[in-house]
């Protein structure tokens, strides 16, 4: 199979046998059919995939279903694909989505497995050496090592990844060539399994079974796949395979049983026996070089840092197969010349893959970009003797690397970029909206009376209970307009960088629910917000160029007022700026199309009815309306203990949510949590912060992993053991008898509106 082969074409060793493959049609499960414009482009895209077109644009306007073509063209051509978004979030949306519309099929999601990632570097102007630093989340690792052991199991995956997926993560011939493959029908003896699964880095725990780790019970072997959710029990007889069976991971339950199973590596960065060897002699031979080159430049600090921390280096890798920071070696590993790019995800796609980048106008920027910042602080730390020149070939693509990779393209977007509209061999437009809303109506007006216009805008459209964006172009011309709203009795409020992520969605909740008429903001208010109340968008200065006004800006702020049927868009100008001609060029064309259609089909646009709880219908299910000081009354009531209780109920449920990927909800847990224990323990809500913190981080990429659920030395000093128990047992309900509006579904009550900082520092890979 193709996708068994690395990039020389030579098969790689130890693959599945053909007949074993998976190969399962994609086809899309959904009551809804393609309507509106979705039919033409799902037809023109598969014909262009078909025809060995390689870039191909589809220009969907927002609320048109781009999600669904995505799907309708994947299941028409038949082929693995690749989505790319610009960020986590998007990412888990559109893997959501796409699961919904697959459920036969893999669709599996990979980003960055970093919670938190504090990469080494060395700053010479303060000779400061900042050291490695990340927090791991499991269940995202779980999710990658899905990912790559789909595409060498089947051709029927899905991959939605954000940029993360053009960083190195070990060769696919050694991830492919090391697996263990058990088969019933072949004699295989316990003791060599065993030896085998060490090789690929699984840890033996007779004791707890986690992911990566194995145990051994007489002739039994239980195996955990980091990738899998259940392990695996492989039953020994003599030198036979009795059975291979999938046990439920909690009630020993047998789920599946099997003739023949692949085990992927426990890492993707598996290395061979004597490739490993040959890498110790040429890293060695490499540091021979560089003290060489120190030395006669007389820069002995430099060469005797490197030799120290090179050294010990070796001696892990020869002794333990593998050290912190191993990912420096790759090119040694790999068995890569000098420049050569790393082996990254595209590499385990088949030949035939196509890819779609989702939002192209923001994502092809930063596949651009990942290169270079990349480089410029590996520069620094290979001069001043931190790491040996090669590291710099642990490296994200470039962008003509990842272009050569990838065979067909679909970009897609509301407001493509000049890259892809100059490359772009077909334009395919989806226009025309399943509900028949129309792109809305765009008015230009003078500067001079730009305030006093938008009072009196804000007044009619309250008075018909719709709601009114403004957009400015700084913070301080966002919050000083709130309070002169504020002072002319206009229910108002601002939103901007400064306001917390959960903050943020609090304030669209409350901005839907009517608490308030006119919501301030800069380039927030740009993309991704579903807000159907919303019938009017001011954009005040409207003719300074820039990048708040360009004319990607300017569509993409004019269509948050598209899910209306009463939408209109006020642009403040004194002249027609070039930006904004393009702009309102585009929204009248589009909108002269939506018409025309609307008119030959008899379709009366509606504006789009969605449920508020859509956003955040968890805060006020089953919470009724009890407010913050209501809940604050009621925990000073209770005893130390009783409090303490509920904080560790609310642990373990934002350890949950943040497995789970819902980092909004766990990001408010935590703020619950750090509030309430600086409250008890007479901390500052910083230190708590950062004792949580530490308990989240467990070391290195390529380091032992900590137990998830670590225990803080605040806990310890009261008296409670690491497994639980004491005052604060991390299980149980609430007492009872005692109010239950602190719970919702089992957390605390979320009234209260606490800053809501991420739990997670979330960067765009």
């Amino acid at each position: 199979m193709a996708h068994l082969s690395n990039l020389d074409g030579v098969e790689m060793a130890g693959k599945l046998p053909e007949v074993r493959l998976a190969n399962t049609p994609f086809k899309v499960v959904s009551p809804y059919e393609p309507a509106g414009d979705q039919p033409q482009a799902i037809q023109a895209l598969a014909e262009g995939v078909r025809e060995g077109l390689r870039y191909q644009n589809l220009l969907g306007v927002t609320g048109s279903g781009k999600t669904f073509t995505m799907a309708k063209v994947i299941e028409a051509v038949q082929k693995p694909t690749l989505i790319m978004a610009p960020n986590k979030t998007l990412a888990a949306q559109l893997a959501a989505e796409l699961r919904e519309f697959f459920p036969n099929n893999a669709v599996v999601y990979f980003v960055s497995y970093y919670d938190y990632y504090q990469p080494e570097a060395y700053v010479p102007s303060s000779d400061t050496f900042i050291e490695k630093d990340a927090s791991i989340n499991e269940e995202v690792e779980k999710l990658r090592h899905a990912a790559t052991s789909a595409l060498l199991s089947r051709r029927d995956v899905v991959v939605v990844a954000s940029v993360s997926c053009i960083y190195g993560i070990g060769s696919p011939a050694d991830y492919a060539g090391l697996a263990v493959f058990v088969d019933k029908q072949k004699e295989a003896d316990r003791d060599d399994v065993i030896r085998q699964l060490i090789d690929i880095q699984y840890d033996r725990n007779d004791y707890e079974l986690a992911r990566g780790t194995f145990r051994v019970r007489g002739d039994s072997l239980d195996v955990f796949p980091p990738y899998a959710d259940n392990p695996v029990r492989i039953d020994f007889w003599g030198d036979e395979i009795e059975a291979i069976t999938e046990l439920d991971h909690v009630t020993g339950e047998v789920l599946n049983s099997y003739e023949a199973l692949p085990l992927w590596p426990a890492s993707h960065y598996v290395t061979a026996k004597p490739k490993l060897d040959h890498a110790l002699v040429t890293i060695q031979d490499e540091l021979r070089d560089r003290l060489q080159q120190f030395n006669a430049e007389g820069k002995l600090l430099e060469a005797q840092r490197l030799e120290m921390r090179t050294q010990y280096d070796l001696e892990m890798l020869e002794t333990m197969g593998f050290c912190s920071g191993i990912e420096n070696y790759s090119r040694h590993l790999d068995g890569r010349e000098p420049g050569q790019p790393p082996y990254t995800l595209i590499d385990y796609f088949p030949k035939d893959f196509l890819c779609i980048i989702d939002e192209s106008h923001v994502t092809v920027p930063q596949i651009r970009g990942m290169h270079e910042g990349d480089r410029s602080r590996k520069v620094t730390l290979a001069e001043h003797g931190f790491r040996l020149p090669s590291c710099l070939d642990n490296r994200p693509l470039r962008f003509d690397e990842y272009e050569q990779r990838v065979p067909q393209f679909i970009y897609v977007s509301a407001t493509p970029g000049d890259y892809e509209e100059r490359v772009t061999q077909k334009q395919v437009e989806q226009i025309i909206r399943p509900t028949g809303l129309l792109d809305p109506e765009v008015i230009v007006r003078p500067i001079a009376s730009q305030i006093d216009d938008i009072i009196d805008e804000v007044k009619l459209r309250a008075a018909k209970d719709e709601r009114v964006l403004v957009t400015t172009l700084t913070k301080k011309m966002a919050e000083d307009l709130t309070d002169h709203l504020l002072d002319q009795g206009i229910r108002a409020r601002y939103m901007h960088s400064d306001i917390a992520t959960l903050e943020r969605v609090e304030i669209l909740t409350a901005l839907r629910k009517g608490e308030f008429d006119c919501l301030v903001g800069i380039n927030l208010l740009r993309e991704g917000l579903d807000l159907p109340e919303v019938s009017l968008v001011a954009i005040l200065d409207a003719d300074k160029e820039g990048f708040l006004r360009n004319h990607r800006s300017l569509i993409q702020t004019i269509g948050r007022a598209a899910r209306n049927v009463s939408g209109q868009v006020i642009m403040y100008a004194d002249k027609i700026t070039d930006s904004m001609a393009r702009a309102l060029d585009e929204t009248a064309r589009r909108r002269q199309i939506q018409m025309a259609y609307n008119e030959e089909h008899g379709i009366q646009p509606k504006t789009i009815r969605k449920a508020i709880n859509d956003i955040m219908g968890y805060v006020t299910e089953e919470a009724g309306n009890v407010s913050a000081v209501d809940i604050n009354k009621e925990l000073a009531a209770l005893s130390r203990e009783e409090v303490l209780r509920i904080v560790s109920s609310m642990e373990d449920e934002m350890a949950a949510a943040s497995a789970n990927m819902d980092f909004e909800e766990a990001a408010r847990l935590r703020d619950q949590v750090v509030k309430l224990r600086a409250q008890i323990e007479g901390a500052a809500e910083a230190d708590v912060l950062k004792d949580l913190k530490k308990q989240a981080r467990k070391g290195s990429a390529y380091g032992t992993r900590n137990p998830a659920a670590s225990v803080s030395p605040r806990r310890l000093s009261r008296g409670q053991a690491p497994g639980g128990g004491g005052a604060a047992t991390r299980s149980g309900p609430p007492p009872p008898g005692r109010c239950t509006t602190f719970r919702l579904r089992r957390r605390f009550c979320f009234r209260c509106t606490f800053p809501a900082l991420l739990l997670h520092f979330v960067c765009i890979i």
